[in-house]
C-alpha cells in the first residue's frame, strides 16, 4: 500500500503540474477531494485544483517540479518537491516579472482506495516572491529610508 500511495502522490507533479495534463488528474484525486489550501476565490476540491494549475502554469508556463523526497506512514503521503519557474504571466494579481524562481514545496496527502481525499501544503512563498522581485529581502529590510540602519 505504502509504495502504491507514493507512486500515485509523485505522479500529481510529475504527470500532471508539470505537463499541463489537467485530464489525468482525474485519475489520482477521488469525487469529494478536499484541498485545504486552496486559494481565495477558487473553488475547493479538483476544480480548484484544476484552476489553480491552469493559473499557476499560464503566469509560469515552464513550470517544474521535482520531486525531491516521498514519505508514507498509512494513508497519508508526504512529497518534499523544487519548483522552478519563469513568470512571464500575471497571477493572483501580481504583475509578470520576467524573474525565474526557485522554491520549496511540501504536500501532505490523504489517501483512500488508491485516490487523494484530501490535501495540504507548505510552500515557500515568501522566497519565490522575493527572487521575483515582488517582496524586499532581508538585506533590503535592513536599510530604512534614507540609508539608516
Amino acid at each position: 500500500m505504502f509504495e502504491q500511495n507514493k507512486a500515485i502522490f509523485r505522479a500529481i507533479p510529475e504527470k500532471v503540474v508539470n505537463t499541463g495534463n489537467l485530464d489525468a488528474a482525474d485519475q489520482y484525486f477521488a469525487q469529494d477531494f478536499v484541498d485545504h489550501t486552496t486559494p481565495a476565490g477558487l473553488p475547493n476540491g479538483l476544480a480548484g485544483f484544476k484552476a489553480y494549475i491552469t493559473r499557476l502554469r499560464s503566469a509560469f508556463p515552464d513550470l517544474h517540479l521535482t520531486v525531491e523526497e516521498v514519505v508514507a506512514e498509512g494513508e497519508t503521503v508526504v512529497v518534499r518537491a523544487t519548483a522552478r519557474g519563469t513568470m512571464k504571466g500575471d497571477f493572483l494579481e501580481m504583475k509578470a516579472t520576467g524573474k525565474t524562481a526557485t522554491w520549496t514545496e511540501i504536500h501532505i496527502g490523504r489517501l483512500a482506495d488508491g485516490k487523494v481525499v484530501e490535501h495540504w501544503a507548505t510552500i515557500d512563498q515568501l522566497g519565490m516572491l522575493q527572487q521575483l522581485g515582488l517582496a524586499a529581502t532581508p538585506e533590503q529590510q535592513a536599510v530604512a529610508p534614507g540609508g539608516v540602519k
